[in-house]
């Protein structure tokens, strides 16, 4: 496809706050945009030029979206594949339906990482009583996670026991889903990769997560935050996963570092992610500016981290620090610290364990933005890190 420049017009499906970050930098760019969303209050839809309030799999909706839009893209991994291969048929789609469905299965996921020689924890396919009887006893304990719709510490369980599995499996619905054996962690980390249709591929540096009760709480990008051999590694899978796809557009990549300094995979993300966010200040060129050039077969550049960033999620518990009452966290006093930059996402209603919106710390030294980011987080109610 032809390039699309500035005053083109760019869809997503979602309207979610990464499709919200989405449509703020392609606006900012000189695009207009167009969201479907069947919510009129999504936070993408709200800022959007377009915005087209039906369900994801609406026959009108998606010719409504292919009719503003020049090209789409997605904002949540969970769009109905056959949703993106319908669009497909009359406007470029980035990333494709076939990628985007492979990502939505765990057991589909798994055996791409494979595929692309990249290692994952040990696992078994659990679809039936007789697999929960054929897994093997090197796999206990571990972790039940439903196939598909997981996300945040959702759909899945830990298991010690057959028993456990076999009870987790009846509490999860009988559904399909995969055990995963329990490894000895040392931290986790992600990596954000950009592919454009021509095979050009740029990626953000390696971002350390920390997670609490399965949704991530801080990420920390700079040199100190993973060892180089580590980094490479997880970079040079992330590209190996992304290839194998023939991917196009953003592509965030989970991995686990075990205890004896090795890396495994975890699950990908078909779009940008929440530890990605701190790119906005902290980078020249955001996961989501690459979001646009990748849909629009625009120009990629590597990014350059331009200054330490550590970044705080604001979950909607931050409203509710006080049993019984409905709170608004004290944002004057995070904004008096340098180098703050808040980021609300236009959530009409908080409530716990919602992603209301994220805090960036930048600033000239890792000491620096460390200190502030704890101040931040004792303000905030945040427990430190």
């Amino acid at each position: 496809m032809k390039s699309l420049l500035p005053g083109a017009t760019l869809g997503v499906m979602g309207g979610g706050q990464l499709g919200r970050m989405f449509v703020h930098a392609a606006q900012r760019m000189g695009y207009f945009t167009a969201v479907l969303d069947p919510d009129e209050n999504s936070p993408a839809g709200r800022v959007s030029h377009h915005h087209v309030r039906a369900d994801y799999l609406d026959e009108l909706g998606l010719a409504q979206l292919s009719g503003h839009a020049e090209a789409i893209t997605t904002e949540f991994e969970n769009v109905p594949a056959g949703a993106m291969a319908r669009l497909a048929e009359h406007r470029p789609v980035a990333p494709g339906a076939k990628a985007v469905a492979i990502a939505q299965d765990r057991t589909e996921e798994k055996a791409h990482f494979t595929r692309c020689g990249v290692r994952c924890a040990p696992y078994a396919a659990i679809t039936s009583e007789e697999d929960i009887a054929r897994a093997g006893d090197d796999l206990l304990p571990g972790i039940l996670k439903t196939s598909r719709l997981g996300y945040d510490g959702k759909g899945q369980a830990r298991v010690a026991t057959r028993a456990e599995l076999r009870a987790a499996w009846q509490n999860l619905g009988r559904t399909d889903c995969v055990l995963e054996k329990m490894l000895p962690l040392a931290f986790e980390c992600s990596v954000v990769v950009a592919r454009g249709r021509d095979g050009a591929m740029v990626h953000l540096p390696v971002q350390r997560n920390l997670h609490r009760n399965g949704i991530l709480a801080v990420t920390e990008v700079h040199e100190q935050c993973i060892a180089p051999a580590q980094a490479q590694q997880a970079v040079a899978a992330t590209r190996a996963i992304a290839q194998g796809l023939d991917y196009v557009g953003v592509l965030c990549v989970e991995f686990f570092g075990l205890e004896d300094g090795s890396l495994v995979v975890n699950e990908m993300a078909p779009r940008p992610h929440n530890s990605g966010h701190w790119s906005i200040e902290g980078a020249d060129v955001s996961q989501f500016e690459l979001q646009v050039r990748t849909l629009a077969g625009l120009p990629l550049v590597q990014p350059r981290q331009h200054s330490p960033a550590i970044m705080l999620n604001l979950l909607g518990d931050l409203w509710f620090r006080e049993a019984g009452r409905e709170l608004t966290p004290d944002w004057a006093g995070v904004l008096a610290l340098p180098g703050t930059h808040l980021h609300l996402y236009g959530k009409l209603s908080a409530r716990p364990g919602r992603k209301m919106g994220h805090l960036t710390v930048t600033g000239p030294s890792l000491e620096a933005v460390r200190a502030t980011a704890l101040q931040a987080a004792q303000c905030l109610g945040i427990d430190p890190f």
